[in-house]
């Protein structure tokens, strides 16, 4: 009995340290935020992204065109209407650490932006490390145009945007304002989609003219330095009902032709690149 007295204690010990032992192996481990990119090339395959939107990048090719533009990871980049933030799951962890990222983001009241807006701010709330460092501004040209204090910005970007200025005659205020946000020296990229250049394109349809689009930036002060066919599309014959629309990813075209729509792919679009005079 005395050697079960004394040995009991030391059974239920091992016993509890079993159980401990147990509970952690079985225990799911901590979650593991993903590293911030050091490259762009580890900022676009970055698990900050989420599969929808990788699956455009055969279309959208991020690497190639922010490659182009020159970003780097310790400039001041404002970004044109990111929408429900395609381009900022790449751009906001990239240059969280030595950078800054403005979303000049357009808070006209309707269901659309509303429904994007929601998309951005959900993004953003669940990637605190990078989310946390972005500054929110407001474009709703013509009148709120106050992107970034004047001067400060390294890079403006607008992605398939001009359209929408030029509906609605507001493409010189829009192309001001960036050059007033821009150093001396700094880079505006445009990608848009691109009209035919023999037929004349009003921006209802979605597609603008290249020339147009560069007499626009040239006419606010900027100078057109290179021009890439990145994102061109061959295959796109700009003639349907539904203008841009038709083609992935909106597919608002005739239901019945969704696999010729589908195998033409996303919308032919200029990429262009124009500097701020450095004096």
């Amino acid at each position: 009995m005395k050697f079960l007295a004394l040995i009991l204690p030391i059974i239920l010990i091992l016993a509890a340290c079993s159980s401990i032992e147990k509970k952690a192996e079985t225990a799911a481990p901590a979650e593991v935020k993903p590293a911030l990119p050091q490259s762009l090339e580890e900022a676009v395959k970055s698990p900050y992204r989420t599969e929808a939107n990788r699956a455009r990048d055969p279309y959208r090719h991020p690497l190639e065109t922010l490659t182009f533009f020159g970003m780097t990871p310790d400039m001041t980049v404002v970004e044109i209407t990111p929408s429900a933030g395609w381009y900022t799951e790449i751009l906001a962890p990239f240059l969280a650490e030595k950078g800054h990222y403005i979303a000049a983001v357009n808070k006209v009241p309707n269901a659309e932006h509303d429904q994007q807006n929601q998309k951005l701010s959900a993004w953003l709330s669940t990637h605190p490390d990078a989310g946390s460092k972005v500054t929110f501004t407001t474009f709703m040209p013509p009148k709120e145009v106050d992107i970034a204090p004047p001067g400060t910005a390294d890079l403006v970007l607008t992605f398939r945007n001009v359209h929408n200025w030029s509906s609605k005659h507001n493409e010189k205020a829009a192309f001001s304002a960036f050059f007033k946000a821009l150093k001396p020296g700094g880079i505006l990229g445009v990608v848009e989609h691109r009209a035919n250049a023999s037929k004349h394109a009003d921006g209802k349809s979605g597609y603008v003219r290249e020339k147009e689009v560069i007499s626009y930036a040239k006419r606010a002060g900027f100078k057109l330095v290179d021009r890439s066919e990145i994102n061109a599309n061959p295959k796109d014959t700009k003639d349907y009902p539904k203008g841009v629309w038709a083609l992935p990813p909106s597919l608002q075209g005739d239901a019945q032709e969704r696999e010729k729509y589908l195998a033409i792919g996303e919308s032919d679009r200029m990429t262009l690149k124009f500097q701020k005079p450095k004096k």
